[in-house]
């Protein structure tokens, strides 16, 4: 037997005590979340999740780049193990879900492992990812890309935030610089449950997406030189406004995202001017452009005329220009073989369901370079997430549970 029953289910009401639980950690202003990573607050956090762990019977690995793994043993001590796996770090004004939601899914999926008394050939392996979200320390999915051999381990330690922090050094400071090599564990496969963090899911009346694709990125951080001076007394025609530069290329920016339609995205996000002061004409600004698309080709020539239109503008602006590319991956496919196992068991489940594809990157997206990987996602209320506001339902939490429940342990194979 390599499933179980249609009626089983995890137990609901535990896995949203769990959420609600780690969200007293690191709170946000407005009933979220500001857990970032490397911080003290995701230091409380990790301890938490581990001693569910360990309580739940697991045992807990950390590598050296602080990504945690807590194993359930299989019966089988060759068989590789089946990964569930997200993050529990937050944006500054995060909600309670993003990335939580996975971690303690998987969590639930082995205490209701537990409580059914299921043996599986696999072992199970609970992740929680460091610095899944790249808002303190970019590039985001930083250390599941120095797991996949996307990064280097130096690459990722050496990134600094914006208070000329470390990522080693804070990594260190916080405990949590484990002595696993990164990238040493194998897997047999990899699931990863996440909120949708968009609207299709909750407009089409849909409890389950079956992530399919994932959109690729480049996150390009563009620095525009000009000259500080008054605003007041410094003439129009003698000005070199770095913030006019920035105004212009925002545009071209959604210009250019709009004739790529449809399955193109891109804005101008986070924002650094220099001296940011109301009377100074901006001298420097520091700026990051964040374009996707599942379409290969489209995500390329995007690329390319954004950075033309940003030295354009600087031409004629008389700035200086310099990009650098602090973010990317390219579209993802998942594996075809545990797409058609999650669907199969939304169905079986008598869940509503639909094919989706991740607007946003994930850790799933780097590990799917090593081993066969899969998303399931849940609705989230409007679509709305990286902000404090972001909700779901503790119904849609535990449908998802569910099917990644069922999923998981077909998928590591029962034994008895």
């Amino acid at each position: 037997m390599t499933a179980i029953g249609p009626n089983v289910r995890i137990n609901s009401a535990r896995l949203w005590d769990s959420l609600m639980e780690m969200a007293k950690i690191g709170p946000g202003v407005a009933g979220g979340n500001n857990r970032q990573t490397l911080t003290d607050a995701d230091s409380e956090g990790r301890h938490l999740f581990q001693r569910w762990c360990e309580a739940a019977g697991c045992s807990m690995g950390v590598d050296t780049m602080g990504n945690m793994f807590a194993t359930r043993p299989g019966t089988d001590p060759n068989a590789l193990p089946v990964y569930i796996g997200s993050h529990l770090d937050t944006q500054p004004t995060g909600g309670k879900y993003d990335g939580v939601l996975g971690v303690l899914a998987g969590l639930e999926v082995v205490r209701s492992m537990n409580d059914l008394g299921i043996k599986t050939k696999h072992p199970v392996v609970v992740t929680n990812w460091t610095n899944e979200e790249g808002a303190r320390f970019a590039p985001a999915m930083l250390a599941s890309g120095v797991f996949a051999g996307i990064h280097t381990e130096e690459y990722a330690k050496g990134r600094i935030d914006l208070e000329g922090k470390v990522f080693g050094e804070e990594l260190k400071r916080i405990g949590w610089v484990g002595d696993e090599k990164v990238g040493a564990r194998k897997m047999h496969a990899m699931f990863e449950y996440h909120i949708e963090q968009g609207p299709i899911l909750e407009a089409e009346g849909k409890e389950i997406g079956v992530v399919t694709h994932g959109q690729g990125l480049w996150w390009l951080e563009i620095t525009l030189t000009g000259k500080d001076a008054h605003t007041g007394s410094t003439p129009m025609n003698m000005r070199v406004n770095a913030g006019l530069g920035m105004a212009r290329i925002t545009e071209r920016v959604h210009q250019i995202a709009m004739a790529h339609q449809p399955n193109a995205v891109g804005a101008v996000g986070q924002v650094t001017v220099f001296p940011n002061s109301r009377n100074v004409i901006p001298g420097k600004v520091i700026f990051t452009v964040d374009i996707r698309s599942p379409d290969q080709a489209k995500l390329d020539a995007m690329r390319a005329e954004v950075e033309r239109a940003a030295h354009a503008v600087a031409k004629e602006l008389g700035l200086g220009c310099s990009i650098e590319p602090v973010g990317h991956f390219d579209p993802v496919t998942f594996d075809p073989t545990l797409v058609k196992r999650v669907r199969e068991n939304a169905e079986r489940l008598g869940f509503s369901h639909m094919d989706i594809i991740s607007g946003a990157g994930h850790d799933a997206c780097w590990i799917n370079r090593v081993a066969p990987t899969v998303m399931i996602m849940c609705p989230c209320v409007d679509g709305l997430s990286h902000n404090e506001a972001e909700e779901i339902s503790q119904d849609w939490a535990a449908k998802g549970a569910d099917v990644l429940f069922h999923a998981v342990v077909e998928t590591a194979g029962v034994v008895g």
